[in-house]
């Protein structure tokens, strides 16, 4: 089993490149352990700042450090960096169009015990809607590696959600196939005639359980196609469109509140070009249970079996 979260893989690829590259500068808000940056302020204190918890601070300074050249990550809980410092990533880093990347760490309900204080359900909706901000959701370390290595390569605002959690390798390091906005598409065909055809779109934590659910739906006789739609802004609608012409129906499941996110824009994107059904799973509109991501997925179906039971139902 994996025990690296997604968020010391972007310590790690920061590093390599922080060697040679100066220009790279780590931003915290009293963060950097739950961030796994540790590391990084220990080798390269030059290139490290530590605002305290001063989340508008964060992202303003991070922007004029921009503005001079730098390449600023800035790393916060997502719960704190997507509310807190809205109206700086709304101006002073989307709208000034700065090279400011924001890293919300310990995304979605990866805080656990701490609550809806600390759950960040609602950071897709709020980020997407910023005109010129990106939303990335890697799903594994791998994934996350190469999103980041991409980024460092250019010069426009993203906002990166990880959560706080190892989560089981998807891909592995010799064979994660990537392309910057462009979703990862793998398909389980049943060993017979397909009944049916579905198409499920996830992204996050949630493309585990997504290809897991394609697997058992395809020894059912039921061909799934899964998409790690990574890149939920900007979405690969080309992907989601090919897909969604194929199938008879399109699930979508995130770690999200139901409006606003992943599920959210695949059905704009599904109903204004292919006729078929689309149904969204994703968490309630209401304050989320307190328990751990298994817990939780568990207690609201967003896992495997509940994947399934949504097609089985609509298909």
């Amino acid at each position: 089993m994996n025990k690296i979260p997604n968020r010391q893989a972007i310590c790690d690829t920061l590093m390599a490149n922080a060697k040679d590259d100066k220009d790279i500068v780590a931003l915290c808000s009293d963060s950097r352990g739950s961030a796994s940056m540790t590391p990084f302020f220990k080798e390269f204190p030059e290139q490290s700042i530590e605002v305290g918890i001063a989340e508008q601070n964060l992202v303003s300074i991070a922007a004029g450090l921009a503005k001079c050249g730098k390449k600023p990550y800035c790393f916060s809980p997502a719960c704190f960096i997507s509310t807190r410092s809205y109206e700086q990533a709304k101006v002073d880093v989307a709208y000034s169009n700065t090279n400011v990347k924001l890293i919300g760490i310990s995304g979605g309900i990866s805080y656990g015990a701490l609550g809806m204080s600390h759950h960040s359900a609602q950071d897709i909706a709020a980020m997407s809607a910023i005109p010129n901000m990106r939303v990335y959701l890697p799903s594994d370390r791998f994934q996350t590696a190469k999103l980041i290595e991409c980024l460092l390569a250019d010069e426009k605002p993203a906002y990166v959600r990880v959560g706080r959690n190892p989560v089981e390798d998807i891909y592995s390091e010799n064979d994660c196939p990537f392309e910057m906005d462009k979703a990862v598409v793998k398909t389980f065909d049943p060993a017979g005639e397909a009944s049916k055809t579905v198409t499920i779109v996830a992204c996050g934590e949630m493309v585990r359980p997504a290809l897991e659910a394609g697997a058992l739906l395809a020894a059912q006789g039921i061909r799934a196609i899964v998409l790690d739609m990574y890149c939920v802004k900007p979405m690969d609608a080309t992907s989601l469109i090919s897909a969604g012409k194929e199938s008879d129906l399109v699930v979508s499941i995130e770690e999200h509140a139901p409006f606003g996110g992943l599920g959210a824009n695949v059905a704009s994107i599904i109903s204004a070009n292919c006729p078929v059904k689309v149904v969204q799973m994703a968490l309630p509109d209401d304050h989320v249970i307190t328990g751990t991501s298994p817990e939780v997925f568990n207690h609201y179906g967003l896992n495997a079996a509940g994947i399934v039971k949504k097609v089985q139902e609509n298909v």
